[in-house]
Order: C-alpha cells, then sequence, then structure tokens
C-alpha cells in the first residue's frame, strides 16, 4: 500500500522530537553519574529549556492537522500494522500532551533536575528537613498535572495512566488488597521459623571483581554491550539514547555480594527489553517499553525467576566461587542459594526478597494516595512512613536515609504512578514465565547449562518486539491467553518459598 505523504511528514516530525528526548535524557544520565555538583543549577536551565521546546513540537498544531488527514488511512488498516500503531500511539500522546501547558513542563524539568541535587545530598546526610520544600513543591506539581486532565475517579488516576496506561488507583487496589491478602500468611509462615544465615554474602567482597562477575552474567543473559554501557550511581536505573545506546547502572556494596549483582540483573533485563524492540520503530514513540508494569515483568523475571533459581546458580556458582575463592570457596551451593532467597522483614526495597517486596511496594502507593488525596501531609511523611513499615513489615526505620529517603522516584519526579508498576509487573512477570515454560518444558535445563537464549528470544517474540505497538494488557493477553492475574504469581511464591 502506497505510504500517505502526511505520515512521511508525521514521522519527520516525531523524529525531530525523539532526538531532543534523547538529548535530555543524556543529561540526566550524565547528572546521575559523573556530572560534578556544581552544574546542578544549570543542568536544571538545560532541562527545563530543552522540556519546554518538545512539549512546544509535540503539541503543535501541524501535528493535529496530520493525524486528522491521516484518520481515513488508519481505518484503512489492520489495527495490528505498525502504521495504524504509530498513528494511534502518536494521537494518544498529542492529545494527552495538549491538556499540559509548556510552561508548566518546563517548570517541571527545572524542578526535578533542582530535588534530585538536593537528594543526592540529603540521603547519605540522613536530613529530610533539606529536601521537605522541594517535596511539597513536587506535590503541589502533582496534582496540578492531574488536574489538566479532569473527569478522573482519583486524582492519582492520570498519573498512573502515565506510567500504565488504561490502569486506575481502584484496579490496582483491588489486586493489591488480593495479593496482600496471600502474601501475609505466606510472610507468617516464614519469619516465625528460625531465619536462614546468610552470613556467607555479607563479607568483604572487593568491588573490582564484583563488577567484572556481574559483568560476566548480564552478557551470557544476553545485554548487548555493544549497544549499551554500565556505569556507577546513587540509585541503579536503565536509560536509553536509541535502540542501539542503551545503557544500565549499578551500586556495590563491598560487604553485600547481592546489592550490585541482583541490581545489575535487574537492569539488564530492562535494557534487554529496550534492545530487543524492533528496528523500525526507531525514532518514533513505539520504540519504547510499553507500561511502567510490562517494563518492570522483565527485569523482576530475570533479577528473579531467572537469577535466583537454582538452576542458573548451578551454572554459575562455580564461577562465583573461582572469582571469590577465599570468601566462597568452602560455601556449599545449598547454603548460598537459601541466602540469596532468604526471606525476611527488612528496610529496603531495592534489596528486599521476593516474598516481601510487594509489601514495600503496596504501601508506598498507599502513602501516595494519601499525599494526593490530602490525608497525609509531606511533613508527616517520615512517621507514617515509619509506622507502616511497623504494621506491614514488623520493622521500622532507625531514620530517614533509610526510610523515607531510599527511593528516587518522589525526588526526581512526581507523585503518583511511581511505585505500581514494580508489583504489576512481579505479577506479569510470572505469568509470561509459565507461558514460555509451555511452549519450551526444557528451559530449566537450558538455563542450567548456561543456555538463556530460548528465553530470550521467546520474550523478544512476544514482548520486546512490539514495544509500544501493543498495550500490556494485549501483549499479556497474547502471549499468556488472560489477562493480569494475581494467582499465578501467588502460586510461583508458595511452591518456591512455602
Amino acid at each position: 500500500m502506497h505510504t500517505p505523504p502526511q505520515l512521511t511528514e508525521l514521522k519527520a516530525r516525531l523524529r525531530e522530537i525523539d532526538d531532543l528526548e534523547m538529548a535530555a535524557a543524556l543529561l540526566n544520565w550524565d547528572q546521575t553519574t559523573y556530572m560534578p555538583p556544581g552544574g546542578a543549577a544549570a543542568r536544571g536551565r538545560q532541562l527545563a529549556t530543552l522540556g519546554r521546546i518538545i512539549h512546544e513540537k509535540r503539541i503543535d498544531p501541524a501535528i493535529g492537522r496530520l493525524l486528522d488527514a491521516l484518520r481515513s488511512y488508519e481505518e484503512s488498516l489492520p489495527p495490528d500494522s505498525p502504521d495504524a500503531a504509530l498513528i494511534r500511539v502518536t494521537r494518544r500522546d498529542y492529545e494527552r500532551a495538549m491538556r499540559v501547558p509548556a510552561a508548566f513542563t518546563a517548570e517541571l524539568y527545572e524542578h526535578t533536575a533542582a530535588s534530585y541535587d538536593v537528594w543526592s545530598r540529603a540521603r547519605p546526610a540522613n536530613d529530610f528537613m533539606a529536601v521537605l520544600p522541594y517535596l511539597e513543591r513536587t506535590l503541589d506539581l502533582s496534582r496540578r498535572f492531574a488536574e489538566f486532565f479532569p473527569g478522573y475517579e482519583h486524582i492519582a488516576d492520570p498519573l498512573i495512566d502515565m506510567a500504565d496506561y488504561g490502569m486506575r488507583a481502584a484496579t490496582i487496589k483491588q489486586v493489591f488488597a488480593e495479593l496482600r491478602q496471600g502474601l501475609i500468611p505466606l510472610v507468617e509462615q516464614i519469619t516465625v521459623q528460625p531465619p536462614v544465615d546468610d552470613s556467607c554474602l555479607r563479607q568483604f567482597f572487593p568491588e573490582a571483581q564484583q563488577w567484572a562477575f556481574g559483568v560476566e552474567v548480564i552478557t551470557a543473559l544476553g545485554y548487548d554491550f555493544s549497544r549499551g554501557r554500565q556505569d556507577k550511581t546513587l540509585h541503579p536505573f536503565m536509560t536509553k539514547f536509541s535502540l542501539n545506546d542503551v545503557r544500565i547502572t549499578t551500586r556495590v556494596d563491598e560487604y553485600d555480594l547481592g546489592s550490585a549483582l541482583f541490581s545489575t540483573i535487574h537492569e539488564a533485563g530492562h535494557a534487554m527489553y529496550e534492545q530487543g524492540i524492533a528496528q523500525a520503530f526507531e525514532g518514533t514513540p513505539l520504540a519504547s517499553g510499553t507500561s511502567a508494569g510490562m517494563h518492570e515483568s522483565q527485569s523482576r523475571l530475570w533479577e528473579n525467576i531467572v537469577g535466583r533459581s537454582l538452576p542458573f546458580w548451578e551454572y554459575f556458582y562455580p564461577r562465583l566461587q573461582a572469582t571469590f575463592p577465599d570468601q566462597l570457596g568452602n560455601v556449599p551451593l545449598e547454603t548460598f542459594y537459601r541466602a540469596i532467597n532468604k526471606v525476611q522483614r527488612s528496610l529496603i526495597r531495592t534489596e528486599a526478597d521476593e516474598v516481601t517486596y510487594n509489601l514495600h511496594v503496596i504501601l508506598r502507593f498507599d502513602l501516595e494516595l494519601a499525599l494526593l488525596e490530602g490525608t497525609l501531609a509531606v511533613r508527616d511523611l517520615p512517621e507514617a512512613w515509619r509506622e507502616r513499615y511497623r504494621s506491614d513489615l514488623g520493622v521500622a526505620p532507625p531514620d530517614d536515609r533509610d526510610g523515607v529517603l531510599q527511593d528516587v522516584h518522589w525526588y526526581g519526579g512526581l507523585i503518583g504512578g511511581a511505585f505500581q508498576g514494580y508489583t504489576l509487573g512481579n505479577i506479569m512477570s510470572v505469568q509470561l514465565f509459565d507461558a514460555a515454560l509451555r511452549d519450551h518444558p526444557d528451559i530449566p535445563q537450558q538455563i542450567g547449562s548456561g543456555r538463556f537464549d530460548t528465553l530470550r528470544e521467546w520474550m523478544r517474540e512476544h514482548v520486546y518486539r512490539h514495544g509500544r505497538a501493543l498495550d500490556a494488557d494485549d501483549i499479556l493477553r497474547r502471549a499468556t491467553g488472560r489477562s493480569l492475574d494475581v494467582q499465578p504469581y501467588l502460586a510461583y511464591l508458595w511452591r518456591k518459598y512455602g
């Protein structure tokens, strides 16, 4: 079929927007890795300028006219065709962007850059009061953003929809309630038992060897270093400047072997998703993961279902012992396996075990809703945080550094929609892995021999390549035969830990 000239022009405009967005992403990456602290104010201005230009180009009336002219062409195409998906997703983004003033976008970019800079110093100093005024302004900006989308049932809905399209606060609350009901008895059963000895992970493990082993692991999994790199940061993340430049970051604790290793696998899972998107989508809105939840399904699948599995370590543990012979040479595989899967009531979300992890997410989601609703003041957030940890996890942080300051999300973005994707991703990860096993029952044996290509290519075919051309629910239903379902995830946890 002949490509309409309007589509060619639309793609050219979208590529220009994408180029500017990737330039902004590069500035963000630099701020969180190598930028000297003195550059924070200028970086905020630079990001605000780029943000304003990007937003102005995104809401250019010419794009609206092109979308109108392409409507009949779109209707003539199969809904699954790349052109139809591009027009559909571009229209969604355009209509959403039209509601948000360019001045607000510039204000948000500049504020979040400044807020991140203050947080990066406030967390190690355990100084919540330093970030308090910034967080109060973030909350104000978050509410103002939601008000650009009137008609919502809950003020968090527009913010959630930005991260997980089609999701609403009421739906997530229902999913989380079902999940919590299944998790609490499992946590209780496990934590009344004598605790697992994980002292083998708490020895001195030099950073250079940890780094090299992590690189070996994610290279074997399929992270393509010819199209990526890894650097150090305060809070690990994945970022992308093109489908052929997808970078990850991690942090290293020399007295906690699992911290860098599993963060590295986690971020590589995100990156393999982006590296696996169809190259034809480059420079368009289709060239990214379809939702926060689907993205987390990949990071959590590789980190937990694969990376904490016994077959995985039957292959990699001899290599790890060779890397750290003095620390692990006399530690049996079974002892190590139990240590990396230890379930305990803990303070830090990113280092939580599979069973308790979602309780960390659920309480953050609830606190976000309370902040947005106005039933919780930012000033009272640290104590509310401690109380929820006491009630939900049976522990309370001794300070704000490992309490309300531990996650970067509220200090580098908006409040609302920041956390639910982690748990949605956990749920999806098991549904997707179960579907892959139905197609290839020998995947565990392949993992045990160091082969990850079958699983990775299944994910590429059913998840990665689609980018945003399919929504998360479409991907899930096509790949697994059902929409989001808590029960397979609970069954997985009970089977492994019960």
